[in-house]
């Protein structure tokens, strides 16, 4: 579903270009709103959401499949948590779907999907494992990199059951927004994958903005 936002980027308190292959984890509190962008189209934003007060408590891709009976995320969809909490909802959403099966790229994906030597180019479970070390005041480690969001990734479900990975469905200034329904830590791995056609074999720079 298509839903544009009425805010406006000079309005938020908060805005950060993430590189492709970097990282942002930053914390959002309860009521503020995010907006994830694609700058330049066709790039993937793999994403973890925690409850920020319990960090167990964190974004589960089968209560939310679950809770709202579609495997695509978009307008109106609560995040569900492991512990059955709305973590957050989207709000608005001018790409119309996005991935919550596909998962993160990991160097053990790269070399089963792609070639043995594709196994050290760097990929999102790198980015991850690298922020939670560099901030390891969470105490969050690599048991709790969980099953991610894939915003803006194209990753269709086949009528045998089965997923493929096409060319992205965004474009240049594509954004989705998110509302925290509780205090959230989010972590993005702004993908680096240059194997994928999800992201035309391009990796390019996201846009982090929040509002009040």
């Amino acid at each position: 579903m298509i839903l544009e936002s009425a805010r406006l980027a000079h309005d938020a308190l908060y805005r950060q270009e993430v590189g492709a292959g970097d990282y942002w984890l930053h914390e959002v509190k309860r009521g503020q709103t995010l907006r994830i962008v694609d700058l330049k189209g066709n790039q993937a934003a793999d994403t973890l959401f925690y409850n920020l007060h319990d960090l167990a408590d964190r974004y589960s891709a089968v209560d939310t499949i679950r809770e709202q009976g579609n495997v695509y995320l978009s307008v109106g969809t609560r995040l569900m948590s492991t512990g059955g909490n709305a973590l957050l909802e989207i709000v608005a959403d001018t790409c119309g779907r996005h991935d919550t099966l596909g998962g993160a790229c990991a160097t053990e994906s790269n070399t089963v999907r792609y070639a043995l030597e594709k196994k050290c180019m760097h990929a999102c479970r790198d980015s991850y494992l690298l922020a939670l070390a560099e901030n390891d005041h969470y105490g969050l480690g690599k048991r709790d990199i969980a099953h991610n969001i894939n915003f803006f990734m194209n990753v269709p479900v086949t009528p045998e059951g089965g997923l493929t990975f096409e060319d992205g469905i965004s474009a240049p200034g594509k954004y989705v927004e998110l509302r925290a329904e509780v205090d959230v830590l989010v972590l993005i791995s702004n993908c680096p994958q240059l194997n994928n056609p999800c992201n035309g074999y391009d990796p390019t720079p996201i846009e982090l903005l929040i509002w009040e």
